[in-house]
């Protein structure tokens, strides 16, 4: 049977899980969609100045939000954050010929949706157990990336715009759900609000998070955010222009490839413990992995293997970030500082995605795929070094 706590967990785990896949699937449509764009009579590089720019205003929106998060309750911040995306994408849909509306629009829904990931890590964090806070952070993270099969599954039946339109109706049903579950959560006393706070105000708690190792934690941020991000966002294309499938082809490849590639938080997990919970080991060797794999994937031009090496090596990069998401950010919660941290993190990693963007999607037309992914490829190699030599850290030891 489970304990009462567990039980408390497992519904405000399910809730944030439910509301993060909806995230995730309108997150991923563009990405999903680019090769019916492209066929359209879009260009690779406006889809790339247009998602970049969402980026930007993602990752100012999460230094932003994650900092209110810290002191406004979670169904206002993620229940808003939901709505306003979900309009935003439906406007982006509907005013792609008009390319100002339309960069503005997707904008817009970059900064909405960054007010959902810190404030929802934070409840997560204050709520539960340290060991359920993981179990819950990996069951949004992995709804994030179930949400990109579940956007390519969507584009493999229906019209771009369509697809819009279906993502941005479930964002505005999850607002509202979350809006009335978290309201019931809090009248229960499943949800409390101000458990913990930070020592000290202003920029004295740097000094804290200095000690939790913030700088190490932020260049792996900005490293797989770069994958995470970037290099998942040009996979339909890659597949397309590189591998040579058509456009449904790619949508379809990139469905099961993403459907793939959302087991990554579990595999993750499933490493951190047999190497002894240890959050430096486990970055290591998914650093590693995915530098061989990118290595594979830049030497094995058969289509089919070509495909199998690159989701194992975004796999393996996404093992690393779940780790940063998962039990470093979760595991601030005694700092009072765990949505502004988390927000903070997330900013860079979005900013460097951003820039990633308008290089990737630079780079296709000037060096080519095979170049870009020895770029992919130092990426990797840069992880490995901003992770050698580890450490034991007593934060981490193993927890029951």
């Amino acid at each position: 049977m489970l304990s009462q706590k567990a039980k408390h967990a497992a519904m405000i785990g399910t809730l944030c899980s439910v509301s993060y896949f909806a995230v995730y699937i309108i997150r991923n449509i563009l990405s999903a969609v680019t090769p019916q764009m492209v066929e359209g009579g879009y260009t690779e590089a406006y889809i790339g100045s247009i998602s970049a720019l969402y980026f930007t205003f993602y990752a100012i929106g999460q230094l932003i939000n994650g900092a209110i998060g810290d002191k406004i309750k979670a169904k206002w911040m993620i229940s808003i954050g939901l709505a306003g995306a979900g309009v935003t994408n439906f406007i982006f849909s509907r005013v792609t010929l008009i390319p100002e509306a339309a960069t503005v629009a997707y904008a817009l829904s970059g900064y909405f949706l960054s007010m959902i990931y810190g404030p929802m890590t934070k409840v997560v964090a204050e709520n539960t157990d340290p060991l359920h806070a993981t179990r819950c952070s990996i069951g949004y993270t992995f709804a994030s990336f179930f949400g990109s099969p579940a956007a390519g599954i969507l584009a493999s039946f229906l019209a771009w715009q369509s697809v819009f339109a279906v993502g941005s109706t479930a964002l505005v049903f999850m607002s509202i759900t979350v809006f009335i579950f978290f309201s019931i959560f809090e009248q229960r006393g499943i949800v409390k609000y101000g458990q913990y706070r930070a020592e000290k105000k202003g920029i004295r708690n740097i000094g804290v998070l200095f000690k939790r190792q913030i700088v190490k934690y932020s260049l792996i941020s900005v490293i797989t955010g770069v994958v995470r991000t970037s290099v998942v966002f040009w996979l339909p294309t890659y597949i397309a222009q590189h591998l040579n499938f058509s456009a449904k082809d790619s949508a379809s490849i990139f469905t099961v490839a993403t459907l793939i590639i959302s087991l990554t938080a579990f595999i993750a997990v499933f490493v951190y413990e047999r190497l002894g919970y240890s959050i430096d080991k486990t970055v290591l060797v998914m650093f590693s992995s995915a530098t061989v794999f990118f290595i594979l994937t830049y030497f094995v031009d058969q289509p089919i293997l070509n495909i199998i090496f690159m989701v194992l090596a975004i796999m393996s990069s996404n093992g690393a970030a779940s780790m940063l998401w998962s039990r470093y950010c979760p595991s601030l919660r005694d700092t009072g500082m765990v949505s502004s941290t988390t927000g903070f993190l997330d900013f860079l990693s979005y900013m460097a995605a951003s820039a990633g963007n308008i290089i990737f999607a630079n780079a296709v037309t000037n060096i080519g795929w095979d170049n870009l992914i020895l770029v992919w490829i130092g990426l990797m190699i840069l992880g490995v070094v901003v992770v050698m030599p580890y450490k034991k850290m007593s934060l981490y030891k193993k927890t029951k």
